[in-house]
């Protein structure tokens, strides 16, 4: 909103105005303003779901601390989505197709989170939404996803034109300051279903390329392979967030990194320059998404005041489905989701220590007569605990293997 303030001020000579333009200044106050929101607001939402007995209904898992936990106010994702989308709709252009698709993400899974909460809490119900119903709305949220990239003439990779023969296609350019003339490649703006992969030449994928052997139907075929693979991102990044929301401040600071990552990354696929440089694919007004990802980053930082150890304040799955969420479809939608597996690094683990668990839980008991574990428990935060680990320091240790990641997420994007 305050982006269309400075189009209409822009004739004005009021000073400072012209500094809305920029997606750096916009991004640094959607940033303060969220992280304003999440402690400012986050007081008083603690007292109110205090003063309402809205409490966690903790498993007995014979863990230490478990027993301080009882009780502790839980829906606490609403402060963290309050301070998503407030400074959203303050800062960020509300034309741009990949702002509303983010908007559109973190208000619906925040709606399942809150049901799920919501059943747990009010009508008693440890089990909350059924698990069906959690992945039939991610699956949806994925189809809309994949139909709006398909859709949208806003949606749009810039390519660089090849002649027949596979050359890259150059022409003679006059440089408007100078007066010379350059070279430069052709280029031209068109639907994609390119990501980027790392370790290859020119660090690119296409989704064509698996349905290569069905010849002209590759055209339409490669848009249904786009949107499966965009469904199992989504579903299995947002699940396992709420996996990994087991110890104070873990989740949310994990998410945290993992969103600066990309809002780099979303910066410099959105400028022509930077992307040019780094040789990374261009993806035409997608830098807009750093004005989110600062609000995400905000709000997720600024929950941690009363999320982290120990707790004052639980996100539920009101936050934890939604964290999963936003850092799934924005990596999809700058064209990174390929690398989620090394960024999302801690997510992965935890839930594959889940499947792992009960793979081999289930493949001991048909065999022995008796179910065995690999881990003393799982997810694989709880198993450290069991070995004595404080939480804070798991927490501490997880965060720092979450940086390790997040700097060789960055770091393949120049290996080839």
């Amino acid at each position: 909103m305050i982006y269309y303030l400075y189009e209409w001020l822009v004739d004005s000579n009021i000073p400072g105005v012209g500094m809305f333009q920029y997606i750096s200044f916009r991004s640094g106050g959607a940033v303060i303003l969220s992280l304003i929101i999440a402690t400012a607001f986050g007081k008083k939402m603690i007292r109110y779901l205090q003063k309402k007995q809205i409490g966690e209904l903790v498993r007995d898992l014979g863990l230490e601390g478990q027993v301080q936990k009882k009780g502790t106010p839980t829906m606490g994702g609403l402060i963290i989505l309050l301070a998503i989308v407030l400074p959203v709709l303050l800062f960020a252009r509300l034309d741009n197709i990949y702002i509303q698709l983010m908007l559109v993400t973190t208000v619906f899974l925040g709606i399942i989170g809150f049901i799920d909460d919501y059943i747990k809490v009010f009508m008693k119900n440890k089990k909350g939404l059924a698990g069906k119903f959690k992945i039939l709305g991610q699956v949806t949220l994925g189809l809309f996803v994949a139909a709006t990239l398909f859709i949208s003439d806003d949606v749009m990779v810039r390519e660089q034109v090849q002649s027949p023969g596979g050359a890259e296609l150059r022409e003679i350019v006059v440089d408007p300051e100078t007066g010379r003339q350059r070279m430069q490649y052709v280029t031209e703006d068109v639907k994609s279903t390119k990501t980027t992969i790392p370790f290859v030449k020119k660090n690119e994928f296409d989704y064509e390329w698996l349905v290569a052997f069905a010849g002209d139907a590759a055209s339409w075929l490669k848009w249904l392979v786009y949107a499966l693979a965009i469904i199992l991102i989504i579903t299995a990044v947002s699940n396992a967030a709420n996996l990994t929301d087991g110890l104070d401040g873990l989740a949310t600071g994990t998410s945290a990194i993992s969103g600066a990552t990309l809002g780099i990354l979303a910066y410099v696929s959105g400028n022509v320059i930077y992307s040019d440089y780094l040789n990374i694919m261009y993806i035409p007004n997608s830098g807009e998404l750093t004005v989110f990802m600062a609000a995400f980053i905000g709000a997720t930082v600024g929950f941690l005041w009363y999320n982290s150890f120990p707790a004052q304040v639980f996100m539920g799955d009101t936050g934890s489905l939604a964290l999963g969420g936003i850092l799934a479809v924005f990596s999809v939608i700058i064209r990174k989701e390929i690398l989620i597996p090394l960024l999302c690094g801690i997510f992965l683990i935890e839930n594959l220590s889940v499947v792992i668990q009960v793979a081999y839980f289930k493949y001991t008991k048909k065999k022995y007569g008796e179910g065995r574990r690999v881990f003393l428990m799982s997810p694989i935060h709880h198993h450290y605990q069991m070995k004595g680990l404080h939480e804070s320091k798991i927490v501490a240790r997880f965060w720092i293997v979450g940086i390790m990641l997040a700097i060789l997420t960055i770091v393949t994007l120049k290996i080839r």
